[in-house]
């Protein structure tokens, strides 16, 4: 083979991987040995957010990336700004998981706009102002609705009271998980008129805010026999501030929740809470592997859809030397 033939057939395998692209109405990914890519963390202050960045940094070698991390630490705008940079030191791809649903749609555009091939990962923005494979290639990442109703679903299963009085501990307000897991939740306990939820309120996904707002709604609902957290930090925190108002989880009050850490598993273990619905923060790997696909000219399914498990006091200590 020649040298004209092999730029020729080059040539047609960059105009075969643009024109799959164009199909979708993204930008496509040339294939080639090393990639730059950008890594969008929206803060690192819990351990599911710190094992998330992580896992990239794992994979970088492996997958052949140059990788680009940055921390948003808590703030949508400058999450935005993060992207903005990244776009300016000419990354190929950016991975992004945003803080909110609607603050981040500017990222996702200009992104879009520079001819950046984006995939969102363990969250998603608000489908109605961007879409998967049109704005963005693909979301990576589980099913939360679902999640929170294996969580209503175990709760009703296992629940030996006769009425259950049910406070919630709500994720970031605005940010896909918190809208989803609340849904799943709330649509599939209501099937079960045993229970009320008499409170639902915001902890942010932190530890620290979720017992200080258990703490509060104690106070207001001494009564409380069941707490459903949007994630297992949050749990954790509610069981700190029921200890110090004297209470005995696992015994008066069942607490349930979302994400599968080593602390969770641990109290579950101990038998301080009933059940944690997996939340995997491990991305990199995955990411790898459908951007390699994406390259590669194949068409991105819109949702890359994370399988979870969920633990119990049947199965917490056999899985909780691989938890993070």
């Amino acid at each position: 083979m020649n040298r004209r033939t092999i730029l020729m057939s080059v040539t047609a395998i960059g105009l075969a991987l643009t024109s799959v692209a164009s199909a979708q109405g993204l930008p496509p990914l040339e294939k080639k040995e090393r990639y730059k890519v950008g890594f969008s963390q929206m803060e690192s202050n819990n351990p599911w957010r710190i094992a998330e960045t992580k896992s990239f940094v794992d994979t970088a070698e492996s997958c052949n990336w140059d990788l680009i991390t940055t921390d948003a630490a808590g703030s949508a705008a400058k999450q935005v700004a993060d992207v903005e940079s990244m776009i300016a030191q000419g990354i190929d791809v950016l991975f992004l998981p945003p803080r909110e649903e609607k603050p981040l749609i500017p990222a996702v555009k200009r992104a879009q706009a520079a001819g950046i091939p984006t995939f969102l990962v363990d969250r998603s923005v608000d489908p109605n102002a961007a879409v998967a494979g049109e704005d963005f290639v693909a979301f990576l990442g589980s099913d939360f609705i679902d999640q929170g109703r294996r969580v209503a679903e175990w709760l009703s299963e296992n629940f030996e009271g006769d009425k259950g009085v049910i406070v919630q501990l709500e994720g970031t307000t605005g940010s896909s998980p918190a809208n989803d897991r609340k849904k799943g939740f709330d649509d599939a306990i209501a099937a079960d008129d045993r229970f009320e939820i008499v409170a639902s309120q915001t902890g942010d996904f932190a530890r620290d805010l979720g017992r200080q707002v258990m703490e509060t709604l104690l106070q207001a609902h001494p009564d409380v026999n069941v707490v459903y957290a949007h994630n297992d930090e949050m749990a954790i925190g509610a069981i700190q501030a029921l200890e110090l108002a004297g209470r005995t989880p696992g015994e008066d009050v069942l607490v349930v929740s979302i994400d599968g850490t080593r602390d969770a598993l641990q109290a579950i273990i101990d038998g301080k809470m009933g059940v944690t619905v997996e939340s995997s923060p491990f991305f990199g790997p995955l990411a790898c592997e459908v951007m390699n696909r994406y390259a590669d000219g194949e068409t991105i399914e819109p949702w890359v859809q994370v399988q979870d498990r969920i633990f119990t006091a049947e199965n917490a200590a056999d899985h909780i030397d691989e938890a993070y």
